[in-house]
């Protein structure tokens, strides 16, 4: 008999083993789908203004927005090199005391204790996830300007009506300008529609963008303003039933996801590296912990399959060999394996803006004829208008735009974020491949720590961009923070420069007291100057009030000064696939305060 040739042989294999992972491939499928969408999301949700590119000016006009902007943006946590030692020692020691209580005092209260705690914490990341996702709808049924007929259509914000100019001209110097009164976008908009349907239509996209004012006022104890928006009311009203039901109820597969999507979403717009030699640092300490933890212990698949809280992605599979066929089974994904690559995606995608403006800024030079200065072009937003691009066909400008608005604002080039999900794609890939072959569940990070550290690395070399990317740092410059105190600015740059993400979680309690003296200062100091102003007759004051308000002011004053063709800044220019759904064009410094200890130590 003749022997089998090792291509034959192995060709076989290869047939033998794609014969049983076929039932697998639309699990598969779901998995990689589902790892891909939070870390595509979240990291375009995480840019902001880079350091290359200036700020914009604001005008009186903007007050509110501008307001609405600084008080819902959050302040995202960078980490230092020293986090790379700690994430692996932190995790490695939660995990074991979770593994010893399931040992001795059984999953059932443990599951009680922490399911309480992921509601609490999972309430605020689905109201702003759910916030958002309606924010995108909302853009794709009603966006705020689309082309047709070779022509941009844009609301007049006075009246129920869309204008249009011709693509790449503005509109006040457009001597022809049509006028639609469909509020429908695209060619739905040229449909005849009854007089009570076009005005039924117009009320719908005027309650989904609505928006007022919530003024909050406890008698020197708190005042507080923020903006408050029907997408608000309806997340809110969604999230409170779905967390419950999640709590007391049931706890299904989907409802897990859709946490695990709310903590992933969140997670990547509030904690990542300030550099990539500090996220190839700690994702490079994470990698050797995944493997030990895995292959080495019994900890992290006891503790994955036993907690049922949403710390995982689950995904319905066929019953395996010998199993009843109405059994259910479930393969999951850990967050993990999703937001410690992701940080490094969402790190890759600001590199990309940041590459953008600056040679954008270098293009300015050259035309100003200062080759030798760095000038910085004036950032426009890059978040949201998902459902604006749809609709609105981009046109190419013949010369380079030096100046907002630019045509490829929010579609910038992308090379290095699209390099980082190609790396992750194969490294997914790796994983389940190897995973089906040997029958073992795998350390998912033992193949994408390599797959997005390679990407982003080897593609600075072919781009012949290493000592960019080693150099780029994701801190705020100080001379933008724009400080009230110098000496608090100082002691800030001292301590919190170089002090890792431990280290300031740690110090909270401490930084919480200060705030809350300087709170109680202000708002003694406030109290003091409004009794002045008070007559002495009146005696009343208020206790307690809570009031919604619609500010006109800004719409009244712009009826009065523009012409019927011109456009006013409205409320429907809020719409963002971001954290707060508010367009970050005045970005405030307390938005991504992260300094590497590079940074730190340039600055003493």
């Amino acid at each position: 008999m003749d022997e089998v040739s090792p291509i034959a042989e192995l060709l076989g294999q290869a047939i033998y083993q794609f014969t049983q992972i076929k039932p697998l491939l639309p699990t598969y499928g779901h998995l990689l789908v589902s790892a891909l969408f939070p870390i595509y999301i979240g990291a375009h949700a995480s840019l902001s203004r880079p350091s290359s590119a200036a700020k914009p000016e604001k005008s009186e006009e903007d007050g509110d927005e501008s307001e609405e902007e600084a008080g819902g943006i959050q302040k995202m946590e960078g980490l230092a090199p020293s986090d790379a030692l700690m994430f692996p020692l932190t995790a490695g020691l939660t995990l074991g005391g979770l593994y010893l209580v399931i040992k001795h005092m059984g999953a059932d209260l443990l599951n009680k204790i922490l399911g309480y705690y992921f509601s609490q914490m999972g309430m605020l990341f689905a109201i702003a996830f759910l916030k958002d996702s309606f924010a995108v709808v909302r853009s794709f049924v009603f966006p705020r300007e689309y082309s047709s007929s070779g022509k941009i259509w844009k609301r007049r914000s006075t009246q129920r009506v869309f204008e249009s100019a011709s693509e790449g001209v503005s509109r006040l110097e457009s001597s022809e300008v049509g006028i639609r009164n469909s509020p429908l976008p695209g060619f739905w908009g040229s449909i005849p529609l009854p007089h009570t349907a076009r005005a039924a239509l117009w009320t719908c996209r005027e309650i989904v963008y609505w928006r007022a004012k919530l003024r909050i006022h406890i008698h020197r104890v708190l005042r507080t303003e923020c903006w408050l928006s029907i997408l608000d009311i309806i997340s809110i009203a969604v999230s409170f039933p779905t967390i419950g039901y999640f709590t007391f109820v049931s706890k299904p597969w989907w409802l897990t996801n859709f946490l695990g999507f709310s903590f992933c979403y969140g997670t990547l717009q509030f904690m990542s590296p300030s550099t990539f030699i500090t996220g190839s640092l700690i994702l490079g300490s994470l990698f050797f912990y995944d493997i030990y933890f895995v292959y080495f212990t019994p900890l992290m698949v006891t503790v994955a399959k036993t907690l049922d809280v949403p710390i995982k992605l689950l995904f319905p599979r066929p019953a395996a060999p010998g199993e009843a066929p109405d059994t259910i089974s479930l393969a999951m994904l850990g967050l993990g394996d999703i937001i410690i690559p992701g940080m490094m995606v969402g790190l890759a995608l600001r590199f990309d803006l940041y590459l953008y403006y600056k040679r954008k800024g270098q293009q300015k030079a050259r035309a100003e004829g200062k080759d030798s200065e760095i000038v910085k072009p004036v950032y426009q937003s890059a978040l949201g208008g998902w459902g604006e691009r749809f609709w609105t066909r981009s046109v190419v400008p013949s010369k380079p735009q030096l100046d907002p608005p630019y045509h490829n604002a929010r579609s910038f080039p992308k090379p290095y974020f699209t390099a980082s999900l190609i790396g992750y794609v194969m490294g997914m890939l790796a994983t389940l491949i190897v995973m089906q072959v040997f029958d073992h569940p795998q350390p998912a990070l033992l193949y994408l720590v390599p797959g997005v550290l390679i990407s982003l690395w080897g593609t600075a070399l072919v781009r012949k961009e290493i000592q960019e990317m080693w150099e780029f740092s994701d801190a705020e410059e100080d001379e933008e923070q724009e400080p009230t105190d110098d000496k608090q600015a100082k002691d800030s740059v001292e301590t919190g420069g170089q002090a890792s993400l431990f280290s300031r979680i740690f110090s909270k309690s401490h930084d919480a007291a200060s705030n809350n003296a300087s709170k109680e200062t202000a708002e003694r100091q406030a109290s003091e100057e409004s009794a002045k102003d008070e007559d002495d007759t009146t005696k009343n004051f208020e206790l307690f009030t809570i009031s919604l308000y619609y500010p006109r002011k800004q719409q009244q004053q712009s009826d009065k000064t523009q012409k019927p063709t011109e456009r006013v800044s409205s409320p429907e220019d809020d719409e963002n696939w971001a954290i707060v759904g508010a367009d970050r064009d005045a970005e405030p410094p307390a938005k991504r305060l992260r300094r590497s200890p590079r940074h730190a130590a340039d600055q003493k």
